[in-house]
């Protein structure tokens, strides 16, 4: 079995750590609100991941996370007036039938952001130990990635012509934007009641971090198969390898595998352009999940997906031929 590793841009004969348990991580949703189709693109590229690899004959470890704090979901909890937890949980829950929908088989674990800052303190000790982590006048905790020299081996960026010394606080950034980041956000008056107690002072973990923290505790430090949508590369997944990297000074995964954009009639899908869909938007227009996992699948996961209502309309006319035939035999 051969893979398009991001890491290197080059195909590779996979070749897993051990050969009766692939273990893989995939990035999953914010649950700040209801999924959409472009997610669960990348969701069902990962589902067909998972069933290959199972139907060669490998047990499959597979890790995704849900991230349950973050600007977002602290904003919006917020607005609504409601707790943290409280607001996450309806979307996680919606998050759990959607899959169902869609039939993707369920990970092995789905570990929350909130439930394991315990470890994401610990990395960040280990990194304040070696030099790669600074407690900044804000009271932040960032990582300084002058100190990693890998660092852009992922996104192929050009250290040699970037800023020193900026800093970036929230969790996601301009995409040119090569900053050091935060791993520990210092608690102020926008978080409300979200804090937790650190050596360095109340706060919340970055979103990056979060990723590598859960992954190291069920995936262990070195791992197989990372995968996510391309728009997670960088920063994301950059700085997850940076800070795992550094903390752990071994190879943080050995085969990155992410998923191109999915286009609505040609376009980016946006509220502002009324293309936006949810798994929810598509049933209340009569589709199943049947036909849209058929449409989502319908290319090949490193190419530019174009959705359209047509294609759903395709797909109900293709998985009828199917269901007849199938009655026939």
């Amino acid at each position: 079995m051969k893979f398009f590793n991001t890491l290197g841009r080059r195909v590779q004969e996979f070749e897993p750590i051990d050969s009766s348990n692939v273990r893989m991580y995939t990035c999953g949703p914010t649950v700040y609100n209801f999924a959409h189709i472009g997610n669960f693109r990348a969701y069902l590229f990962e589902d067909i991941l998972k069933r290959t690899l199972e139907y060669h004959g490998s047990k499959v470890t597979q890790v995704m996370n849900l991230t349950d704090v973050d600007d977002k979901t602290i904003r919006d909890s917020k607005a609504k007036n409601l707790p943290l937890r409280e607001f996450t949980a309806t979307y996680k829950t919606a998050f759990f039938e959607d899959l169902d929908k869609l039939r993707i088989e369920r990970a092995t674990v789905y570990p929350e952001a909130t439930t394991h800052i315990p470890e994401m303190i610990e990395m960040i000790k280990v990194l304040m130990d070696k030099g790669y982590a600074y407690q900044a006048p804000d009271k932040c905790i960032y990582f300084s990635i002058s100190k990693f020299r890998p660092y852009g081996q992922l996104a192929r960026i050009d250290m040699e012509n970037q800023r020193a010394g900026v800093r970036i606080n929230t969790d996601e950034y301009a995409k040119d934007s090569v900053a050091d980041f935060a791993l520990w956000k210092a608690w102020d008056e926008n978080d409300g009641d979200v804090k937790w107690e650190s050596p360095w002072g109340p706060g919340r973990p970055g979103w990056h971090l979060e990723c590598s923290a859960m992954s190291q505790k069920y995936l262990g430090k070195t791992f197989d198969i990372h995968t996510g949508g391309v728009d997670n590369m960088f920063p994301h997944h950059e700085d997850e390898i940076a800070q795992s990297e550094a903390a752990n000074g071994c190879k943080f995964v050995n085969y990155w595998l992410h998923c191109e954009h999915l286009i609505v009639d040609g376009k980016k899908m946006s509220k502002s352009l009324g293309n936006f869909y949810t798994i929810r938007d598509l049933e209340k227009m009569g589709y199943s999940g049947r036909e849209i996992r058929w449409t989502l699948i319908g290319t090949h996961y490193r190419s530019k997906l174009n959705f359209s209502l047509a294609a759903l309309d395709q797909a109900r006319s293709a998985l009828g031929k199917f269901d007849s035939f199938f009655q026939r035999l």
